[in-house]
């Protein structure tokens, strides 16, 4: 979401005669887009603001613009602490960027504009996508759930859906550019059609991206287990061009943890949702979120974690130390975990996962596999080249190519797998098969036009746009 949000900041700016600054140059202005999730985020915005400040204070022109989930946390107590901030924007009204901009050098004081609803559904705003094949379509913006942990309901706001109509005109639009993969975007994605009333919205919307001609991949994050129903199970399945691929948070395998979080859901109901899909698509991949050293959580709680990791046989477990996140039920709870205790159950969880994961990716090796090319790994001699994509199940592929008939991003190759490892799978022979599409036409033709991609990007916690003044 952040990301997303990212690209259509870039947009604006640029439909606004900015320009992007390329790498290792002084740029007219930066943007943070910032998230809240986790107390890391607060730490990377304010040492990148610091570093800042020394060139605000050589040039008054040049301008700091921060905006996302800590702006909208944070307020005016972001341009107290960094008072050469020029705008401090919210998630509600990405919109206003440039107009608080051109405010901001004309009145030469900072400007912090944060609305309290949504101005514009961010997908109808213009976008500089970072992929020319691949693209992120926002379904719903907010949550209604009150996970005791999370902050974001607060920032984001209640759920919003959007008109079916509205996703499908922006996917076929998409489509027509050259896109090839679409992801639709969520806080709680499933829960799509809770504006109107409909529980079944969302399979509908997975049904109908399906029918649309020259869509290959279509993804989606992140869903809820407590709204995960089966006929999403059916559409998936049903669907060629929905991908196998699930990622479904399970913060904890603790019954007691997940109700102290408020997640609605237990172990059991967890589990029988990864049996039904992969009953449904056998050769499909789990992959989740998971929180260790929430407060209260015991030795045994932290056991059924690890024994729900190694029932499920995740491809990946995306893990966090809690962190206390201010405003939230759960920072006000008794028995927190020492940071140590922490750092031991994350370092033995992780552990597991990386045994588990290796295991899943094992199962792999001796198949074909069909991967979408995403870009050059950056090893080549004068014979082959290694590149990177995905399969269909979100595995992440190095293989090698010959170096003067490359693969384009967002051409599919067919590729022997000959090793595994816990994060990545390898094809050490060339393809047996490279099909080119219109996705690899489209990231051809904007590279040509634009040249690579200048846009730095720190995912998921701090997005960072550097521009100059069109002149």
């Amino acid at each position: 979401m952040n990301v997303h949000d990212t690209e259509r900041i870039t947009g604006l700016l640029l439909d606004a005669g900015w320009v992007q600054a390329l790498e290792n140059s002084n740029p007219d202005l930066v943007v943070f887009n910032t998230c809240a999730v986790r107390e890391n985020a607060d730490n990377k915005l304010y040492g990148n603001l610091s570093f800042l400040a020394p060139r605000k204070k050589a040039d008054p022109n040049f301008q700091i613009a921060v905006g996302g989930c800590m702006a909208q946390k944070d307020q005016d107590s972001i341009v107290k602490r960094a008072p050469y901030v020029d705008v401090v924007f919210g998630t509600h009204n990405i919109g206003s960027l440039p107009a608080l901009l051109e405010r901001a050098r004309i009145e030469e004081e900072s400007q912090v504009e944060i609305k309290e609803s949504l101005e514009h559904f961010p997908s109808t705003l213009p976008a500089r996508r970072h992929s020319a094949f691949s693209a992120w379509v926002s379904v719903s913006v907010g949550c209604n759930n009150t996970c005791t942990f999370c902050i974001v309901p607060s920032l984001r706001g209640i759920e919003k859906d959007r008109p079916a109509e509205d996703i499908l005109r922006e996917v076929r639009a998409l489509v027509d550019q050259g896109v090839i993969e679409i992801t639709l975007l969520g806080q709680n994605v499933n829960a799509y059609g809770v504006d109107f009333g409909d529980r079944g919205a969302f399979a509908k919307i997975l049904r109908d991206c399906g029918k649309v001609d020259g869509l290959e991949r279509i993804r989606f994050m992140s869903p809820h287990p407590r709204d995960f129903t089966d006929d999403v199970i059916e559409a998936m399945a049903q669907t060629p061009n929905v991908m196998p691929h699930l990622h479904m948070p399970l913060q904890s395998g603790s019954d007691r943890i997940l109700q102290a979080m408020r997640r609605s859901y237990r172990r059991d109901r967890y589990l029988g949702i990864i049996e039904k899909v992969r009953n449904a698509m056998p050769h499909s991949s789990i992959t989740t979120d998971i929180i260790v050293g929430f407060p209260g959580e015991t030795d045994e709680d932290f056991k059924a974690t690890m024994d729900t990791v190694e029932e499920a046989q995740f491809l990946a477990a995306y893990t966090f130390q809690y962190s206390r996140r201010p405003g939230t039920p759960a920072a006000t709870m008794p028995d927190q975990i020492s940071d140590e205790v922490m750092k031991e159950r994350y370092t033995a969880l992780h552990a597991l996962q990386q045994k588990v994961a290796g295991n899943v990716q094992e199962k792999l090796v001796g198949t074909m596999q069909e991967v979408m090319v995403v870009d050059h790994e950056g090893r080549h001699d004068q014979e082959r080249s290694r590149m990177n994509g995905k399969t269909p199940d979100f595995r992440l592929v190095h293989f090698n190519v010959e170096a003067k008939n490359s693969p384009r991003p967002g051409d599919v190759v067919t590729a022997l797998i000959t090793t595994a490892t816990p994060n990545f799978l390898i094809a050490d022979g060339l393809p047996v098969a490279v099909r080119k599409t219109v996705g690899g036409d489209a990231h051809e033709a904007r590279t040509k036009e634009l040249g690579p991609e200048p846009i730095m990007i720190g995912m998921p916690t701090l997005a960072t746009l550097k521009l100059k003044m069109n002149n």
